[in-house]
């Protein structure tokens, strides 16, 4: 008699998923047993995202679902019992124990001690009445006292240390949780309670949670059929949770979309209390399969009081979001240079801005320049030798844009002259500076309504993106490529 997986839903009608994951507890012992027990029949607990749709949809809770479905409507299954199976993707989730009380969903998934193909009888599985006894027991409690949110969210909070007493390794001990409140005097206990090194206080003030994600990417591109061009994206999650307590909980789950990147190379901080082992084995030394975790990489934690690294990760995009192509011809003491640079048609043109520096090392101070751009401004530096190619906010229409002319140089001055020994002779790059707001090139993205925040008040919940380009270089393709490129990209 055990539990494989508890949730508390809060139902509400008018918001885009018609429901909120309170709170949800899974229990993996449990779910190796079910495993072994059901053999071809076993069917995973799915994450809380499609777990919530699902059951939602049976129990024709959601706004759009008011259409007769055979399966689901018909007399032949009018539910009796308050146990469902749940459609998820091309399998059946059999049984859900579910119920709805005062705009609060009670549900858990029992253990099923044999095959369930055929269905067992119902009498026969003895966690169904354990799972009803449980939820009945959590019930009671979360209904008990005001009928305040500040209340229930203090006792949402509290549910999670309750249920290492009543229901270890999802077995019922006492559907009571008020026994087990006044047993370990939870008051106290949370007043006292030893907080983990990277929260070394408790803040006072108006509830707020911000999370922002920055990804930088990287890109080598030589245009040479001898030499492959390279380019990578690095991310890293910033947050910064203003939460009351000594331990508040917080889940954050980062998703990405249908063809979005999975990402790979996950750290975390220290205060991320479990992972799915699926988002710690991602890797990009490993060659990427269809099958690679595609999300949603939910992180729950206890936060620190400051602004923290929540994690970093890499990812190999299909392309970068530049295809640049470079060329310097030397002409005495003249320099002719093409450069055609082209947005790929999946990014978003929409800049905060966009540059192109075009240094020239080990050679004297500008003197004359003359050019034709298709497209923005150029502006010289004449004694740091440097062009910076000002393109703006956004690409044209075509996605495509060009810069050519030839540059003229005095004579060399070694103590203010730039000096590069890699770019010497025809060795020269051109290098991208631009930054998008509201976007990510993984795709990556937190959803507002998926963070689940476990303390007292309602959080203000806020959300950014953004892109910026790291070292991002475009090489003159008319001359060699040394290995000690590659060093930039480090």
């Amino acid at each position: 008699m055990a539990q494989r997986a508890v949730w508390l839903i809060s139902h509400e009608p008018g918001t885009p998923l018609c429901g909120v994951v309170k709170f949800s507890r899974r229990y993996p012992t449990v779910e190796k047993r079910a495993k072994v027990f059901n053999g071809a029949s076993y069917v995973p607990v799915p994450e809380d995202g499609p777990f919530l749709k699902a059951l939602l949809f049976e129990l024709r809770l959601l706004d759009d679902e008011k259409d007769f479905l055979e399966s689901r409507d018909s007399c032949s299954h009018i539910n009796k019992t308050s146990i469902y199976g749940l459609r998820v993707g091309s399998e059946e989730l059999w049984p859900v124990v579910a119920f709805l009380k005062n705009g609060m969903i009670y549900a858990c998934v029992p253990l099923v001690e044999q095959t369930l193909s055929p269905r067992p009888p119902l009498i026969s599985i003895s966690g169904i009445s354990q799972g009803f006894e449980l939820l009945f027991g959590v019930q009671d409690f979360l209904s008990s006292g005001q009928k305040i949110d500040s209340e229930l969210n203090s006792k949402l909070s509290q549910l999670s240390d309750l249920l290492l007493q009543t229901c270890p390794f999802g077995t019922l001990l006492d559907a009571n949780l008020h026994n087990s409140l006044d047993s370990i005097n939870f008051a106290s206990v949370t007043h006292l309670q030893k907080q983990p090194a990277w929260r070394t206080g408790t803040y006072k003030g108006k509830p707020q949670v911000s999370i922002s994600i920055t990804e930088k990417v990287n890109s080598m591109q030589y245009d040479k059929q001898e030499i492959a061009d390279t380019w990578q994206v690095v991310g890293v999650v910033t947050c910064k949770c203003d939460l009351e307590g000594s331990m508040p909980n917080v889940t954050i789950s980062l998703s990405l979309p249908t063809n979005g990147s999975p990402l790979q190379d996950i750290l975390v901080h220290p205060c991320v209390t479990s992972l799915d082992s699926a988002i710690l084995t991602s890797s990009s030394i490993d060659a990427m399969d269809d099958s690679a975790f595609s999300g949603p990489y939910k992180f729950p934690l206890t936060p620190p009081l400051e602004s923290f690294n929540l994690c970093y990760y890499t990812s190999q995009v299909p392309v970068p979001p530049i295809l640049g192509f470079y060329q310097v011809k030397e002409e005495e003491v003249q320099l002719k240079i093409t450069v055609n640079l082209k947005l790929h048609e999946s990014v978003k043109n929409s800049f905060e801005f966009c540059e192109a520096h075009i240094p020239f090392y080990n050679r004297g101070p500008i003197t004359h320049v003359e050019y034709k751009a298709s497209f923005g401004q150029l502006e010289v530096f004449r004694e740091k030798s440097l062009l910076v190619w000002i393109i703006g906010q956004k690409f044209p229409k075509s996605m495509e844009i060009s810069l050519s002319g030839t540059v003229t140089f005095g004579a060399k001055n070694h103590e203010k002259q730039s000096f590069d020994q890699i770019c010497i002779g025809g060795t020269a790059y051109l290098k991208l500076h631009f930054r998008i707001l509201d976007y990510t090139l993984t795709g990556c993205y937190v959803d507002q309504h998926s963070v689940q925040v476990f303390a007292s008040g309602k959080p203000k919940i806020s959300t950014h993106r953004k892109l910026i380009s790291s070292d991002y270089y475009i090489w003159n393709s008319k001359a060699p490529a040394p290995v000690t490129y590659g060093s930039l990209l480090l």
